[in-house]
């Protein structure tokens, strides 16, 4: 029987996925097998750098705290191998960079996540991943609303050019 310092040890674990899974609006669920350690190493980075958490933890802990946060049907895709990947605050982040690690790594496996707080499977996650960054969204956006200006603007310059620059009298 563990000693109770290794119980509240595990107890804590639990506590602090709990509060990160609560605190983030998405996750990923990945099974690592066969990844090598440069790859490893190369996404964390990537992660890291995308402002996402990385960890590998025992599937029995990673289950209570799913358990704990409401994200209980998570426990179905917790066998083998698995990491977590936890947003800290982009919710398209942790899926992009494990979507380009499982493209590149055949035995590298996308298996669920979470959005909003609620769990999402495999091809939802892939379809997250598809989404262009907010930076291209927001250039879509202004691009679309200055095209009927331009347009506006080229009607009123070629009128004026017709005219050879003259106000319409009146």
């Amino acid at each position: 029987m563990p000693s109770n310092a290794i119980l509240e040890q595990k107890k804590q674990t639990v506590s602090d996925l709990a509060e990160l899974l609560k605190n983030s609006p998405a996750g990923v669920l990945v099974n690592y097998s066969g990844i090598t350690v440069e790859d490893d190493t190369k996404l964390r980075a990537a992660l890291r750098g995308a402002g996402v958490k990385y960890m590998v933890m025992k599937n029995t802990l990673t289950g209570r705290a799913c358990d704990e946060v409401g994200l209980g049907e998570m426990k179905q895709y917790l066998s083998g191998m698995t990491a977590i990947a936890i947003s800290e605050n982009d919710p398209v982040a942790p899926a992009k960079v494990m979507k380009q690690y499982a493209e590149k790594i055949e035995s590298f496996e996308i298996l669920a996540g979470y959005l909003d707080g609620a769990v999402v499977d495999k091809n939802t996650v892939i379809s997250l991943a598809d989404i262009p960054s907010k930076e291209v969204l927001i250039g879509k956006i202004l691009g679309s609303l200055q095209s009927p200006l331009y347009g506006l603007a080229y009607v009123l310059q070629a009128k004026i050019d017709k005219d050879g620059g003259e106000a319409a009298e009146a």
